[in-house]
């Protein structure tokens, strides 16, 4: 009996051939020089009633097919564009994809079973879907009985086993979504970076001073058009904008400080009391309130609440890649693209798992001890020792120990949460920024599988003439999973006086003080991938695509202010959120509402709620009244962003 199996990259299939052959293979060169064909003979396949199978295994390198228009009749100035919204679309494949496919026909060829190893994601399944249907081009034996997909989210040994063991099979409606996705993103964004371009690319030159030889393509300016970068574009716009019509209002309020040494404290402690009512911005409204308590209660004020209580700082949650691409730029200053791509390569060299997963919650049933246990046996690494502790149970008075982690509310059934594998040897093969994002992902896997942080609040409450003041302390008492985890801040305040309910106390100072309120800082990288999440732009996979996309098209840019990095948009990025507001379109594109509408019915042609055919229609018939708008106002677009380019110059 004889398996093709076909990886999403060679190094997963290498990988994953060690594994399975248990390091007894050959290696072949294909018809493309990145992918290598691995033979082996393997007798774990359920399909095999434990016989030995004879097995090739081979990869592709992401898609193996592309979807456009036909060059020929919708080129670039052969037709009007709003014709892409019905044309028919064509697979089509670049000369190194043509070079993989040729390899997976000849491979096909002689094989009675094909089981997928691309990632389980729905790209994944998309990326299998091709691979099959190139497979039948050459084996027509091959069809939905004899085509599995194995189910995996890293390359650790027993795990690779147990995928091979137990596959399962392609998710159609997975791969229908993602096909739905593309022909909208192709159709819609085809359409409208030619409707921009041909209306504004020439005053965008002559006013950046671009100049373009004449028949040189290369130098064409491109405004383009996507569906998640334009809602992306606009919340740095929406930031920018609300930072630049800030006004600066003037506001009061009251403070109150008390002596320790004035109450009969022996330990002498100073606290300020923050008025409950917050800050006023009617200055005869709190001078008011100030003259009549100076006047009823004098420098007299009772104490009307003394609350202590336990509280604690919770652990994180499991590591999603969101929340990696969020923290890694944060804590370590490196974009989301540069966060995602240390840690495919950590996956494929085995040292974690898949990086690209929804899910913060672990499975009760997977064994996260012994992943702890060989973080505790690396010697040499900055955490080792804490691992250690973790499982160390020989001493019963420990505050911190081994948990399981905490659950979230996200599980999508593909991937668990961002984890460790195997521990990372001092001479691994990694680069300086694959070592700090794999620092950050044991650092986060190890705080998850420790005890909260624990620690006691005191609130004191005073009144003084009816007017509530307050001051509160934090005394840490067991900082636990904040020793692995140097990122976050959580330390010991002010000590608090003591006080007795019901007692008098002697006011130090009392004093009307005024601020001003102030502006909100520029989008950092980190909140914009938040915004995204929140608001269903783009996948965890795609959110740092969708960033470096509009950097490209120069409508934004990262301005460097001390340590930190702020995203601002450019004159061309105002004005083309600004033009769609004035023709009335903010909603459809730099609003989050249009694209959130599309991922949900996405997810409901994963749930067979919803069919390919329906929701392609229905969006399309969305845009091209979009479509038909943006063209009786494109004179709009040009005078936005003369008006822009002149406010912001």
């Amino acid at each position: 009996m004889k398996v093709l199996c076909v990886a999403e990259k060679n190094s997963i299939a290498k990988a994953v051939s060690n594994i399975l052959s248990g390091g007894q293979l050959r290696v072949n060169n294909s018809t493309y020089k990145y992918v290598k064909n691995y033979e082996f003979t393997f007798n774990g396949f359920p399909f095999a009633n434990n016989g030995s199978c004879e097995v090739t295994m081979t990869s592709v390198a992401g898609h193996l097919t592309s979807i456009d228009f036909d060059g020929a009749r919708y080129g670039w100035g052969k037709c009007n564009p709003a014709e892409l919204f019905d044309a028919g679309v064509v697979n089509s494949k670049s000369k190194d994809q043509e070079q993989i496919a040729q390899n997976i026909r000849n491979e096909a060829r002689d094989k009675d079973y094909l089981i997928i190893w691309t990632d389980c994601d729905r790209e994944g399944e998309y990326i299998g879907w091709e691979i099959y249907e190139e497979a039948r081009k050459s084996n027509s034996r091959l069809n939905d009985h004899t085509l599995y997909r194995a189910v995996f989210s890293h390359l650790e040994r027993n795990h690779v086993l147990q995928a091979a063991r137990n596959p399962n099979k392609l998710d159609k409606r997975a791969v229908q979504a993602v096909g739905t996705r593309m022909e909208l993103d192709l159709r819609t964004g085809v359409s409208f970076t030619r409707l921009l371009t041909d209306t504004m690319a020439k005053k965008v030159q002559n006013a950046m001073g671009i100049t373009q030889r004449q028949g040189s393509k290369n130098e064409r300016l491109v405004i383009s058009y996507g569906p998640c970068q334009f809602p992306t574009l606009g919340f740095v716009v929406d930031r920018f904008e609300r930072i630049r019509n800030f006004k600066k209002e003037e506001f009061w309020n009251i403070q109150l400080t008390i002596r320790g040494e004035d109450q009969g404290d022996p330990t002498g402690i100073t606290t300020v009391f923050q008025w409950e009512r917050g800050h006023l911005f009617d200055r005869l409204a709190v001078l008011t309130f100030y003259e009549m308590c100076l006047e009823l209660a004098g420098n007299k004020a009772k104490v009307v609440n003394v609350k202590s209580k336990a509280t604690n700082k919770w652990r994180p949650l499991p590591l999603t890649t969101v929340e990696l691409q969020k923290n890694c730029s944060r804590y370590l200053k490196m974009n989301a693209k540069q966060s995602l791509a240390a840690a495919e390569k950590l996956y494929q060299k085995g040292f974690i798992s898949y990086p690209r997963t929804e899910t913060d919650t672990f499975p009760q049933a997977m064994d996260l001890k012994s992943l702890v246990e060989k973080q505790a046996q690396s010697d040499g690494s900055a955490w080792s020792s804490y691992a250690r502790d973790l499982l160390d149970e020989s001493n019963p008075n420990r505050t911190n120990k081994y948990r399981f982690p905490r659950s979230g509310s996200h599980d999508d059934k593909a991937h668990p949460p961002i984890h460790p594998v195997i521990a990372l040897g001092a001479n691994a093969n990694i680069d300086a920024s694959e070592r700090r994002v794999y620092e950050y992902v044991v650092r986060h896997f190890l705080a998850c599988c420790s005890e909260d942080a624990r620690g006691h609040t005191t609130t004191i409450s005073l009144n003084w003439n009816n007017e509530i003041f307050n001051a509160s302390g934090l005394v840490i008492l067991e900082r636990n999973w904040l020793d692995v985890y140097p990122w976050m801040k959580w330390e010991n305040s002010k000590v608090m006086p003591k006080l007795d309910m019901n007692q008098e106390v002697t006011i130090f100072k009392a004093e009307m003080k005024s601020g001003f309120t102030s502006p909100p800082k520029p989008m950092t990288e980190s909140e914009l991938i938040m915004l995204m999440d929140a608001n269903g732009i783009g996948t965890d996979a795609t959110i740092a695509e969708h960033i470096e996309k509009i950097k490209a098209r120069n409508y934004i840019k990262s301005d460097k202010v001390g340590k930190e990095s702020y995203l601002n948009p450019t004159v061309l990025g105002v004005a083309l959120v600004r033009g769609f507001e004035t023709i009335g379109l903010e909603d459809s594109f730099s609003k989050p509402f249009q694209r959130r509408e599309m991922e949900d019915d996405l997810k409901k042609i994963c749930d067979g709620s919803l069919t390919k055919d329906v929701v392609i229609h229905d969006i399309i018939d969305k845009y091209k009244g979009y479509y038909h708008r943006t063209t009786q106002n494109k004179g709009a677009l040009l005078q936005v962003y003369d008006r822009v380019k002149n406010s912001l110059s």
